[in-house]
């Protein structure tokens, strides 16, 4: 059986290569300008190896009873991984992928083919442009994993943005976002100030590491009208290899401080990671 090779290829948004996975017959990761952006096994799309995207899991195992399709919108492509993850473990839901690079979508549908009759259907756009013309009330789940590089765009950091999405949720829907940030934290409060503007409930998954301010990573904001599960998020997180805490309710209200909501006007790009900060997990 031949080797996979490598790919590379120039996108919208930079230089995006497709890395074979000596471990795994069929697993491939992908980086845009160096940055690692997605991971997918073609042959278990079940499995979540980056740690960010197990979360993410978490909340997408947690939306709804296990099995239940449901209407997901991801804002953010990459190589499709929560999508496919969603498509396997979630059998009938219906999926709409916005990812601004299109031909990145073209070099993903071309060496990493989503299998007909998955449900995903994918959207050449900017991702604020798509939710703000989206249908009401149309998503269970909402996820945002949007970076421009390795920051998080600015547009979709606002209380507009925000709106948006709730918007596009349905009452019980429930929004969940990759932020990357470390101490001492003005994006990270801002983002949880912004979205507490909008949302009754909060929750934010990160390590302890993270939380400490000993090192720059990523959280996963979730953001709900009904109150989420974060018992069983909680132990979900706490179970991983990289175990993770969950924060909610006083001691979130604390962590925010007195950050404010983000408006369009004020709107900044997530920070510029520290080199070498993201690396496989």
């Amino acid at each position: 059986m031949d080797e996979p090779i490598p790919v590379t290829r120039t996108v919208d948004h930079g230089t995006a290569k497709l890395m074979p996975d000596v471990d795994r017959r069929r697993a491939w990761l992908l980086t845009v300008d160096g940055a690692p952006q997605s991971y997918v096994d073609l042959d278990a799309p079940d499995h979540l190896e980056f740690e960010y995207a197990r979360r993410l899991g978490h909340v997408l195992d947690c939306v709804a009873e296990p099995g239940r399709p449901l209407g997901a919108l991801h804002l953010g492509g990459g190589a499709l991984t929560l999508p496919r993850y969603v498509a396997a473990t979630r059998p009938g839901s219906r999926q709409d992928v916005v990812e601004a690079d299109r031909a990145l979508l073209a070099l993903v549908a071309e060496h990493l083919p989503v299998p007909d009759g998955a449900g995903i259907s994918v959207h050449g756009a900017d991702a604020r442009a798509w939710l703000e013309s989206a249908d009401a009330d149309s998503a269970d789940v909402l996820v945002a994993d949007v970076f421009g590089g390795s920051r998080v765009p600015a547009h979709l950091t606002t209380e507009a943005y925000a709106r948006a999405a709730d918007r596009v949720l349905r009452p019980t829907g429930v929004y969940a976002a990759n932020l990357a940030d470390g101490a001492p934290f003005a994006f990270l409060r801002s983002q949880l100030a912004t979205f507490s503007a909008v949302f009754e409930h909060l929750a934010l998954i990160a390590e302890p590491a993270v939380l400490r301010g000993r090192r720059f990573g990523n959280t996963v904001l979730v953001a709900s009208h009904e109150e989420f599960d974060t018992e069983a998020l909680a132990r979900r997180a706490a179970a991983d290899v990289f175990p993770a805490r969950v924060e909610h309710g006083a001691a979130l209200r604390r962590f925010i401080g007195d950050a404010k909501p983000v408006g369009d006007e004020d709107a900044v790009p997530s920070p510029e990671p520290p080199g070498g900060s993201f690396g496989i997990g």
